[in-house]
């Protein structure tokens, strides 16, 4: 299939990258195992064995009317440990790279056929300045916008800093979860050759 390049003459896309049907269930795994990724699931708490002191029994066994207990770090005690005590894990779900790409190109195709992909030749700024990008942004008629790029761009990623919902990324760091937020994807030449041969 080809596609139209802004400023620029059409370009040919594989059909099997870029023009598949769409999978929500696929998309959906994909999506919720990225999010999960990103957890810290770095909470802790202190369950009895964990909190300090309580090494003593407080009182005999039996004889004293009161009742039984081995520990003042019993979770029934004020100070003591939690019951259930929340510990470090691990979030992360498993996705099998060809799903992980089977999922990327249904993305890629859905915005295709929404009309939510632009393609630009290239996306060049001379500095850094905020004004700039906020000028070529208009002139290509995108504002909630993420733009790939095939490498790291230094000016770009400043100059869209102080812009509201406006994301910078090169190839290596897109993600489902920044393709499906924004109303539009704005991707240049080199970037989408180097996605179409990622996605095989």
């Amino acid at each position: 299939m080809d596609l139209q390049v802004i400023g620029g003459d059409a370009v040919s896309v594989s059909d099997s990258s870029f023009d598949r049907d769409y999978n929500p269930s696929l998309v959906h795994q994909v999506v919720t195992a990225f999010l999960a990724g990103g957890r810290a699931g770095s909470k802790a708490q202190k369950n009895r064995a964990a909190v300090r002191g309580g090494g003593i029994k407080p009182w005999r066994q039996k004889g004293t009317g009161r009742a039984r207990a081995g520990t003042i770090r019993s979770p029934i005690w004020r100070a003591g440990g939690v019951t259930f005590a929340a510990q470090p894990r691990d979030y992360t779900q498993k996705v099998n790279k060809k799903m992980y790409r089977a999922a990327m190109s249904s993305i890629f195709s859905e915005l295709i056929r929404s009309g939510r992909l632009v393609v630009v030749n290239e996306l060049e700024l001379s500095s850094h300045k905020t004004r700039d990008l906020a000028a070529k942004l208009a002139d290509l008629d995108v504002i909630d916008v993420l733009i790939v790029t095939d490498d790291h761009n230094d000016n770009l990623r400043l100059a869209s800093r102080n812009l509201p919902h406006v994301d910078v990324l090169d190839v290596a760091a897109v993600n489902p979860v920044a393709l499906l937020r924004n109303k539009k994807v704005l991707v240049t030449r080199a970037a989408l050759d180097k996605i179409g041969a990622w996605l095989g």
